[in-house]
């Protein structure tokens, strides 16, 4: 018997791509990142997503960064690859290679290259899901201009396209909603800093970006959400929202980074046109890493 038999579920780190100062991609320290988080309670792993700079990579170094997923993680159920492109016959080759390597599911952004209506929408995704591995669908309406509303989501799931949503809009009272159109869509949460609430609204997981510098803290963190722990959780999660709420800024993958870095995880520099934090962002991010750091909750 599978032991995950919804491997999107759980804490789904997307993680963020070492590189060196060449701007080179450290594929080793990539897989001793993975394993780490894995050995530190993490469920899994979702490599080339936004946070770990997809957009930037070649074909051939994207698909070694899932290769090297699956082989850290110990078990390719762990692995959600993001396969978005712009193309839905792209996506899904992408989503081919990922069947391939021995993943357990992929995450897929909506056609972002225009406004894309309902029919495409379903369209893309339809297309996508025939490479036969279940599909979380991601929206996020801020950077891709295309918002899988519950309805639409409902539609989605009816085609029997997608088995969960990333939700990423930040307006919780959505998964209420998902829920009533939808009840056999698995809720995960998208953004870091509406964790608890999602949790308490009834996610089943979290595609998460700060674990990738505070995985043990980010672990009992969602442990306690989703256990309705509050005691324990509310407390834990005041600490670290001043981090988690960098998660949802322009700036989360150089925020990341920079807090990797203070954590003793190398996250390194970004990839063009990324550009370093200014002076008073990584001021903000270095105090408040370092105060979790004090407190002893990394």
């Amino acid at each position: 018997m599978n032991p995950r038999p919804h491997p999107w579920h759980g804490i789904m780190v997307a993680t963020a791509l070492p590189l060196r100062d060449d701007l080179t991609i450290d594929y080793d320290g990539y897989a001793a990142h993975v394993a780490r988080l894995v050995a530190e309670g993490c469920d899994g792993v979702v490599p080339n997503g936004s946070l770990g700079e997809y957009q930037t990579l070649t074909d051939e170094e994207r698909a070694r960064v899932v290769r090297v997923a699956v082989e850290a993680a110990g078990d390719g159920a762990r692995v959600m690859p993001g396969v978005a492109a712009y193309g839905s016959a792209e996506a899904r080759r992408w989503a081919e290679q990922a069947a391939e390597a021995g993943c357990g599911s992929v995450l897929l952004l909506p056609p972002n290259a225009y406004r894309a209506d309902a029919g495409a929408v379903r369209a893309h995704y339809a297309e996508v899901a025939r490479a036969g591995l279940p599909v979380v669908a991601y929206n996020n309406p801020f950077d891709t201009k295309v918002d899988l509303a519950p309805e639409l989501l409902a539609q989605l799931h009816g085609d029997g396209s997608v088995v969960a949503v990333k939700e990423f809009s930040g307006d919780v009272r959505r998964a209420y909603e998902i829920a009533e159109l939808a009840p056999g869509l698995d809720l995960l949460i998208g953004a870091d800093d509406v964790l608890l609430e999602l949790a308490l609204a009834g996610a089943v997981g979290w595609i998460a970006g700060y674990p990738n510098a505070l995985p043990a803290a980010s672990v009992a963190l969602y442990r306690a959400a989703t256990a309705h722990d509050l005691d324990t959780a509310l407390p834990l999660y005041r600490a670290l929202h001043p981090l988690l709420r960098w998660d949802s800024k322009p700036e989360f993958v150089q925020a990341i980074k920079l807090s990797m870095d203070l954590a003793g995880h190398h996250g390194g520099p970004c990839r063009p046109p990324r550009t370093p934090l200014a002076p008073d962002q990584a001021a903000t991010v270095r105090a408040a890493t370092e105060k979790v750091l004090a407190e002893g909750l990394a």
